[in-house]
């Protein structure tokens, strides 16, 4: 068994995928709204580290188009990689956002503006299909999303897309596009720190109608693209010291433990990081220990 597959699969649609895979996001050296997070990967280094992550077993790539600096493109470095590996990948890719070429954001497209999102991530990633599109709805700044992700459908059922999901959305809107077509996953942000998605019953919907809950910072949490800080919660110190664990793997196991349908898909641009967020999905925690983090946090002195 591979590292990455020590948690469990679960399938999106028909592609099944090992629950631990890998957010491309800090591949460019920006963070999601453009936020810089230190210096862009060398090309051949994230191609390297791709490569590594496939070897112990990780089959799930989240990327988008809008992962971009001025120097680098996560589409671009994904494509390379997959380009010289001979295993499986599912690569989930997002639209909605959009960044003109000096990276200044436009926080949704019109409908129509989708299928030109959608070909352009098949031609970053050198794909004629694209295996799973995530239409990236913005949270509580959308109202309605039938339109676009209408349109998504309709470019599924001319083949440019094989299965739909949404992010940053509320139950409503989950609701709003099965009327339309199947939904796979949902990836919102959650963790330890920021439970909006228990609070609203949002991951226990997905697991209830057999969609994939897909966390994004999870490890980060309240930081979200900030760079890596020294954990602060002693609940998390305390758990990590009785597995000889970090605290990320602690914060990532704890979240594949909300249910099978839980998937990660931490980031990082360091491989010994990579092989300890992998490693989490071995990390089993005890109900006490599940308790104990349920608990309001406190800082650690």
């Amino acid at each position: 068994m591979s590292a990455a597959a020590a948690a469990g699969t679960w399938k999106l649609g028909d592609l099944e995928v090992n629950r631990v895979g890998y957010g491309a996001m800090r591949l460019t050296g920006n963070g999601m709204m453009g936020n810089s997070d230190g210096t862009p990967t060398d090309r051949d280094a994230a191609v390297r580290l791709l490569h590594s992550a496939f070897e112990q077993g990780v089959n799930h790539v989240d990327t988008a188009s809008f992962y971009f600096s001025p120097l680098r493109s996560a589409n671009e470095l994904i494509n390379r990689a997959l380009s010289s590996w001979h295993g499986d990948v599912v690569v989930v890719t997002k639209v909605g956002p959009a960044r003109d070429p000096s990276g200044e954001w436009l926080h949704m497209v019109r409908p129509d503006q989708l299928r030109g999102q959608v070909e352009e991530n098949l031609r970053r990633l050198g794909r004629d299909h694209l295996d799973v599109v995530n239409l990236r709805a913005g949270g509580p700044r959308t109202a309605l999303i039938a339109e676009h992700f209408g349109a998504l459908a309709e470019l599924r059922d001319a083949g440019l897309i094989r299965h739909l999901g949404l992010s940053a959305v509320r139950p409503e809107h989950v609701a709003e596009a099965r009327t339309i077509a199947p939904v796979v996953c949902v990836q919102n942000s959650y963790g330890l720190d920021w439970r909006r998605a228990d609070e609203n019953g949002l991951v226990d919907l997905c697991g209830e109608q057999g969609i994939a809950f897909v966390p994004f910072f999870a490890v980060a949490g309240l930081r979200r693209e900030a760079a890596a800080v020294q954990e602060q919660d002693a609940r998390v110190h305390a758990v990590a010291r009785a597995h000889g664990a970090t605290p990320a793997q602690v914060r990532l196991a704890w979240t594949l433990h909300r249910g099978p349908h839980v998937l990660a898909i931490p980031g990082t641009t360091d491989p010994a990081h990579l092989a300890e967020n992998i490693a989490a999905g071995a990390l089993r925690l005890t109900e006490e220990e599940l308790t104990l983090l349920d608990r309001p946090g406190v800082a650690d002195s």
